[in-house]
């Protein structure tokens, strides 16, 4: 973070110092919610969580290095006292931002949003310095965490917004107010919670109600509710997508033997061919998103064009592809899972496995429950059964209780009988079964919704491997 001293913190955040020897003393660390993440010049953050009250571990931070604790009552050590730790928090991220002027990308969406978050970050940081949330750090907690981040050196901040309810984008936006603001899509995550389409469309439109005139909204244009948030902004709006009216668009999409989506990104400076190193033609869309960003930041077609083919996957267990030394391919796309996402796993599997099935080689989709759909999980999973069927993969294992259950009716309905797929009670009883039918050639996507832990079977059938041995693509 950049240097603050603890007056001036104690002033931004509305807090009492408490046992703070010199008011001048200045924070120059990281601004972290781990004791065991301190460093020199920290200012650490207590949070009383449901298991672990962070004002427990206040000293321990103190003796590791941090300046002072952020807290809701003195600890004992030197403390900025407020009365709410988490608005305290959002108060401070505010500020630094303000204070550094830096460019404040937010994006959000049902699906792809940690994906094309990473391809943002990597795109922009051939541009200018670039500071991005790692991982899935989306929340009210990890948002400002990443904006303290910055330093006076960066030029863009990437903001990814997640939301479960109406007013949670809202409030992340009202924490680091974006110029730019990207909604990917709509889909079902978390439908259950949100009672439908309709108000995930309006709480991820909340997004570009947040614009200021003079910035600007990306919106997909093949996604007709994310489209339809143009009348919501006062905001410039641009395009993406393979609408014949994109801003930016792609042609020619194809994919290559592996399942790596090629395309001619075609924007308002120019064009550029575009070989994606990830797996999937859903992340065509995430590219052009990122694509749209980056022109309006001032790249060239070009510029991204070449960014893009180079850049990466950063996050971990999503669509992580890995080659076990006897031919085995195991794809980890288990971080979590919802019916596009998982429809679109499922599409990148069959992709991959074309190579694979000319050489005896089989794929299989071993898939968990999707939480959060309410009243459509049942459907939901019996569609996602189905079209494992329709797409012709190899062998479907269904793992867990009631909603594996139903991913197993619906491709039995389909027509999957005898041992095409299979219901299984549990992650090691998956392992038990792949571990003992797998074959050279195979391609395993492994995928559900992150409170199943279904990465568990990935990392277990990699497990053993020698350091080296293992060449992840």
């Amino acid at each position: 973070m950049i240097a603050l001293s603890l007056a001036e913190i104690a002033a931004i955040v509305g807090g009492q110092p408490h046992d703070i020897p010199d008011p001048s003393l200045t924070v120059t660390g990281p601004v972290v919610i781990d004791s065991r993440q301190v460093a020199a010049g920290s200012l650490f953050v207590a949070f009383a969580g449901d298991n672990v009250d962070g004002h427990d571990y206040a000293r321990r931070a103190t003796d590791a290095g941090a300046v002072a604790v952020l807290a809701a009552r003195p600890v004992g050590v030197p403390a900025i006292v407020v009365d709410d730790v988490q608005a305290a928090l959002g108060a401070l991220a505010r500020a630094v931002v303000e204070r550094l002027g830096t460019e404040v990308v937010a994006l959000t969406g049902s699906s792809g949003k940690t994906s094309t978050k990473d391809l943002i970050a990597q795109v922009l940081q051939r541009h200018a310095p670039t500071v991005f949330t790692p991982g899935s750090l989306n929340n009210e907690i990890g948002l400002p965490l990443t904006a303290l981040t910055a330093t006076a050196e960066t030029r863009h901040l990437v903001l990814e917004m997640g939301a479960r309810g109406v007013g949670h984008i809202r409030y992340l936006t009202s924490l680091t107010p974006p110029s730019i603001g990207l909604v990917l899509n709509v889909g079902s995550a978390h439908i259950g919670e949100f009672g439908g389409k309709e108000q995930i469309a309006l709480a991820k439109g909340e997004l570009v109600e947040s614009l200021p005139a003079s910035g600007c909204a990306v919106l997909n244009a093949d996604d007709p509710l994310v489209r339809a948030m143009a009348s919501r902004t006062k905001a410039r709006v641009l395009l993406f997508g393979e609408a014949a009216d994109a801003d930016v668009r792609a042609e020619n999409v194809r994919l290559t033997a592996t399942g790596q989506p090629s395309f001619r990104l075609q924007a308002p400076s120019g064009c550029g061919d575009v070989t994606l190193r990830l797996y999937g033609e859903h992340h065509v869309s995430n590219a052009l998103a990122a694509a749209a960003v980056a022109h309006e930041l001032g790249m060239s077609a070009d510029e991204i064009a070449r960014a893009l083919s180079e850049a990466g996957t950063l996050s971990r267990w999503r669509m992580e592809v890995t080659e076990r030394p006897d031919g085995v391919t195991i794809v980890n796309d288990a971080y979590n899972a919802n019916p596009e996402s998982m429809r679109a796993a499922l599409r990148a599997l069959v992709a991959m496995g074309q190579a694979a099935r000319a050489e005896g080689g089989r794929t299989w989709a071993v898939l968990g429950p999707m939480a959060e759909l309410g009243d459509e999980s049942l459907a939901e999973h019996d569609a996602v059964g189905r079209l494992a069927v329709r797409l012709n993969v190899s062998k479907l294992v269904a793992v867990g209780g009631r909603e594996a259950s139903w991913l197993r009716l619906g491709a039995y309905n389909e027509g999957s009988w005898g041992e095409e797929s299979v219901h299984v009670s549990d992650a090691q009883a998956a392992v038990d079964l792949l571990r003992s039918e797998l074959r050279p050639g195979d391609v395993v996507l492994v995928k559900a919704s992150r409170s199943v832990g279904l990465e568990r079977v990935a990392l277990a059938l990699l497990d053993g491997a020698a350091e080296g041995e293992v060449a992840a693509r």
